[in-house]
This record gives structure tokens, sequence and C-alpha cells, in this order.
């Protein structure tokens, strides 16, 4: 009897913590408190600029195309906020990379695509994390601006 019931125990601390371990919540963050992080000015530079949402950027001398970047980091030990913005960077560089091999200078109209689901905001961007993962998914274009 007492081995069951320590099987019964074990069993339904297991079905809990999966669950409490599968969660996927998507939130907004600030992409000016992103930007402010000194990694992340580090990190991108100054060579391509970024422009979310529908924000106003200079003329368009060429379009190099759409582009999208989903970038996970392991979330564990931190908060959704550390591991989003840590995402946030990857995703940024991976931007930032695309634009210098196309020859751009910039990357404009970026949205938020976490599972494919398009958010444009030109304040925030959208960010799922979990109990291991966080992830951050951008589509956006490549441009030359004048």
């Amino acid at each position: 009897m007492k081995r069951k019931m320590i099987l019964n125990g074990a069993l339904a601390l297991a079905m809990v913590s999966g669950t409490a371990l599968a969660r996927d919540d998507i939130a907004d963050y600030s992409l000016e408190e992103a930007f402010s992080l000194a990694q992340v000015k580090d990190k991108l530079g100054s060579n391509v600029k970024f422009y979310f949402g529908k924000q106003a950027h200079g003329e368009v001398e060429k379009n190099f195309g759409e582009t999208s970047t989903s970038r996970k980091t392991n979330a564990f030990n931190k908060t959704d906020k550390e591991a989003c913005q840590w995402a946030f960077l990857s995703a940024m560089m991976a931007l930032r990379d695309k634009a210098l091999r196309d020859g751009g200078n910039a990357v404009v109209d970026i949205q938020s695509n976490y599972r494919s689901h398009r958010v444009a905001n030109d304040t925030t961007f959208q960010c799922g994390a979990g109990g291991f993962v966080a992830g951050v998914a951008f589509v956006g274009t490549v441009v030359k601006l004048k």
C-alpha cells in the first residue's frame, strides 16, 4: 500500500512538473529598453539601422527583399525578460548580418513573427518563453537607404 501511494505521488508530481515546464508564455518587451542594453549596443554596432513596424525611415535606394530570422536561447536560470533580451540580440545580429551580406544598410518594416503570427509594432517586440527556452522571430525587409 505504501509503495502504491509513493508511486501515485511520483506520477502526480511528474504530471504537474511536465505541465509547468511546457509553458509557452508570449509577451511584449520594450524595443527602447532592449536597444539601450550595453551588450546590444556593443554587438550590433552602427553599420545597419533598424526600423520596426511603420517607423519612418529615409528613401529606399535599393530593396533586397524580405528576410526572416528565428532565434532561441537557453532560458534556464534566467528571468523571461533576460532570456528574451538575449534572444532579441541574437535575432538582431542575424538581421544585421543578412543586411551586410546583401549590401544593405538598413532593415525596415520589421515585425515580430512568433509562431508565424506577424505583429507590427513600433515600440515592442514579442518573445515566447518557456521553462528552458525563449525565442524571438522577426520578418523585415533589407534595403539600402539613401
